[in-house]
């Protein structure tokens, strides 16, 4: 059986080309070579030297148009590869399993946000990847709840199944490591430092944090990692575009997004596998797979709510074991978020596929 993977891109980007690098290895892993299309590759990669790789040109397009060119040629280039089973981690008709990390139209409902011409055409090249496919994984309950209301996605087609995260790289750190890694990235002995991991600041809802938090009585740090923010503070702190976030996850002593629309939310699975609570506003996808003791919510837009939020975290934190940053509970997650064990479901819904 010859598996094929569609995904906007094979590097360290966003969370879908994160789960795409994360499923080339567990197919490698697993016997497969997979043949992957993508319109770019990090050739430092070793991801990409596992896998067929298969470049789609999309840059002599305009930027709305290149969705719809890639999921064209896409059809023909799985044809030549021989492809059995194609899982589609964007935006592609055709794929027999599709990915659903995300909806435009609930994307659009929770900004507030009315449709323009290029926005209806994402949604009907969405509508139809999801009618054509066999199979549709819908990476939180949320995503499955806009996948039967928006969508009209037959039930029998959807299996909720939650991403994956290395639990090699997403570990605790030990105190000595921790406190290395503090000083590292310029934090304080008595900071309490909030992580906001974001390359998209509104739709995360750094300004209503910053509301929230401007006259808290504490010592409290928001440290933002990836893009910069538009200005910082004593309160907001950039410490860059950081590629081993997970030194970010053990530094820090909270991880917090108050997002708008946030499908699922890999940050947080992967912060309390650090050993680190999250702060998150309530409609976060992944909050239902957290265990209770490792996070703290509050309802979305609410600044008072946030507000109370992290001091009852802090407050809590006292708690927690001075030895490390980890809260030694013994499965902060509520599934199995081992790579193994998601592309082994995986691959049993392309072999009931491919028979």
């Amino acid at each position: 059986m010859k598996i094929g993977l569609s995904c906007n891109a094979l590097k360290y980007s966003g969370g879908l080309e994160r789960y795409a690098m994360d499923l080339v290895r567990g197919l490698v892993a697993r016997g497969h070579r997979p043949a992957v299309f993508a319109r770019r590759f990090d050739p430092s990669l070793p991801e990409s030297r596992m896998v067929d790789a298969h470049r789609i040109n999309v840059s002599f397009l305009p930027g709305k148009l290149r969705d719809m060119w890639f999921s064209w040629r896409l059809a023909a280039a799985r044809r030549a590869q021989r492809v059995d089973v194609l899982i589609g981690c964007n935006r592609v008709v055709g794929s027999e399993i599709a990915i659903c990390g995300g909806t435009h139209r609930g994307f659009l409902r929770a900004m507030g946000r009315k449709p323009k011409q290029s926005d209806l055409r994402q949604i009907e090249l969405e509508a139809r990847q999801y009618e054509t496919s066999r199979v549709v994984v819908a990476h939180s309950q949320l995503m499955h709840d806009e996948l039967r209301e928006l969508y009209d996605v037959p039930e029998d087609k959807i299996r909720v199944l939650y991403p994956p995260v290395d639990g090699t790289r997403f570990a605790p750190a030990d105190a000595a490591a921790r406190v290395a890694l503090r000083e590292r990235f310029g934090f304080g002995e008595n900071e309490i430092v909030l992580l906001f991991p974001s390359s998209s600041h509104e739709r995360k809802g750094l300004p209503l944090i910053e509301a929230a938090l401007a006259t808290i009585d504490l010592p409290v740090v928001v440290a933002v990692a990836g893009r910069a923010p538009d200005r910082t503070s004593q309160r907001v702190r950039y410490v860059g575009y950081v590629k081993d976030i997970e030194d970010c996850y053990r530094a820090a002593d909270f991880t917090i997004l108050a997002s708008l629309y946030e499908p699922f939310g890999l940050v947080g699975i992967e912060s309390v596998m650090c050993g680190t609570p999250v702060i998150f506003a309530s409609n976060i996808g992944c909050c239902d797979a957290i265990d209770p003791s490792m996070r703290h919510t509050f309802a979305p837009g609410d600044a008072a709510g946030l507000r109370a939020a992290v001091e009852r975290a802090i407050a809590a934190s006292s708690e927690r074991s001075s030895d490390s940053n980890a809260a030694h509970h013994p499965n902060p997650v509520r599934y199995d978020a081992g790579i193994d064990g998601h592309v082994d479901a995986l691959l049993a819904l392309a072999s009931q596929i491919a028979r």
